[in-house]
């Protein structure tokens, strides 16, 4: 059965940050990934990992202006000397917080740059990324994202993100194939795992119900035979649980939502 990751910049929304460490353990929870740590010191969510028994395992570099609508500059010419201080700062939180992967955000297309250039200083960031973050034993991860949810993000597709992946040519350079972006853009996402995962290229995995992004046994996908896929084509990486409790932000309202995961079954927390 995969190893699920709890989202901790979604799940347990009624608790403060620093809290949903011991929730999520508590709950069953082996690891942890979340968007930005950047507002606390890398110190103390090191505390919080360690007293919990919790392993990070993703975050995202800096995104830019996240309040002013952005979503990651690794796109963007003129950016180039911010997109690296980011990473550099996010590599030094993944030192600090041992985590092996950071998901590195594509940026929104600007409509009057020509997509060759946005393409080409993508992959000029992500070369330098990838060659920084293998010093220090870090894979950089990409991310499809759907246009539905972020319109104009600037990688959609699956078959996009791995021609990137193979025109960097960066052995530490991989896929985070998020299901519930695959469903709302392409679908078929079974024959996609099938085709991706044994590649190596899939570095992370994530879920969430569509088309609400709840719970994972909500909506339209069949999570339990896409778990089972998972077995069957032996990956052995994470798989974020990246969805918004349908509970909100009510007490235990994550908990009382957790029935789908496979490691509650038995499972001595109250």
């Amino acid at each position: 059965m995969p190893r699920f990751a709890a989202n901790l910049s979604l799940l347990y929304p009624e608790l403060a940050f620093s809290e949903r460490f011991a929730a999520a353990a508590k709950d069953g929870f082996k690891a942890v990934e979340y968007l930005f740590p950047y507002a606390f010191r890398a110190t103390d969510i090191a505390a919080w990992l360690g007293d919990n028994g919790l392993q990070q395992v993703l975050f995202n570099a800096p995104p830019g202006d996240w309040d002013a609508g952005e979503r990651g500059i690794a796109c963007l010419p003129e950016r180039e000397a911010e997109f690296r201080s980011g990473f550099l700062q996010a590599l030094e939180y993944a030192t600090v917080l041992q985590c092996p992967r950071i998901h590195v955000m594509a940026g929104l297309a600007l409509l009057h740059i020509p997509p060759a250039v946005l393409m080409a200083t993508y992959q000029r960031n992500l070369h330098w990324a990838a060659a920084e973050a293998a010093s220090c034993a870090v894979s950089v991860m990409i991310e499809p994202i759907n246009g539905r949810d972020m319109p104009h993000f600037f990688l959609q597709h699956q078959a996009i993100a791995h021609q990137v992946v193979m025109e960097v040519g960066a052995a530490n350079l991989q896929v985070q194939m998020d299901l519930y972006h695959c469903q709302i853009m392409e679908g078929d996402v079974a024959t996609k795992l099938r085709q991706y995962i044994p590649t190596g290229r899939i570095g992370h995995i994530q879920i969430a119900g569509v088309p609400e992004r709840h719970e994972p046994d909500t909506g339209e996908l069949h999570y339990p035979y896409l778990f089972q896929l998972l077995d069957e084509l032996r990956y052995t990486g994470w798989v974020g649980c990246e969805y918004r409790p349908a509970r909100g932000a009510v007490a235990d309202g994550t908990r009382a939502g957790l029935g789908w995961m496979p490691q509650q079954q038995g499972s001595s927390n109250s």
